[in-house]
């Protein structure tokens, strides 16, 4: 059962992760996140030694959490390669839809912080990244695709460059695009 601290702790983290997705990092302060939590500052400064620590620690919740949707979602990419990336980009462009979506958190912090490449944040965008990446090519592995890792390098960088396009130009054929693209890799492979 949670203790008073871990739900503390939790409704601190939601709230930074909504505030800092939404807003970005550098456009929101301890206090916003306090006061939007419901907690004092001093509160979050009992759980947090500083705005990176926090921002650390949503990132790694965060990471948890993605990791468990791919894992829930693993059998539902064991098709052939098409199928995957049909399924994949498909639920990119659904998740497009969603209101006040704004592309992949991760990517917007590497992005936001690119000034500081030892901030442990784009760390973590790093770490969670490859991790998907080799995720993509796991499943090209199981789809019985010639050179997996690199098609799923390509894989990656497609669903990347859609997320930004689609977030751009609010138009979700971009992710159509992009599955046919991967598509057309897979086959010339």
């Amino acid at each position: 059962m949670a203790t008073s601290v871990d739900a503390t702790r939790r409704q601190i983290l939601d709230t930074a992760y909504d505030l800092f997705y939404r807003k970005g990092f550098g456009r929101v302060g301890v206090d916003e996140v306090a006061a939007a939590a419901g907690f004092t500052k001093r509160t979050l400064y009992r759980h947090f030694r500083s705005k990176d620590d926090l921002l650390g620690a949503v990132l790694e919740f965060q990471h948890s959490l993605a990791l468990a949707r791919i894992r829930k979602w693993q059998e539902l990419y064991s098709g052939s390669a098409e199928d995957m990336i049909d399924l994949l980009f498909s639920e990119l462009a659904k998740w497009s839809t969603k209101p006040e979506w704004t592309g992949s958190g991760f990517t917007r912090l590497a992005m936001e912080l690119a000034d500081l490449p030892g901030h442990h944040a784009r760390t973590g965008a790093h770490r969670h990244k490859a991790i998907v990446e080799e995720w993509y090519a796991e499943l090209l592995t199981n789809a019985q695709v010639h050179s997996p890792a690199e098609r799923g390098r390509e894989l990656a960088l497609l669903a990347e460059g859609a997320m930004v396009l689609i977030l751009i130009h609010g138009d979700r054929t971009y992710a159509t695009a992009a599955a046919n693209a991967a598509k057309a890799l897979i086959r010339r492979a």
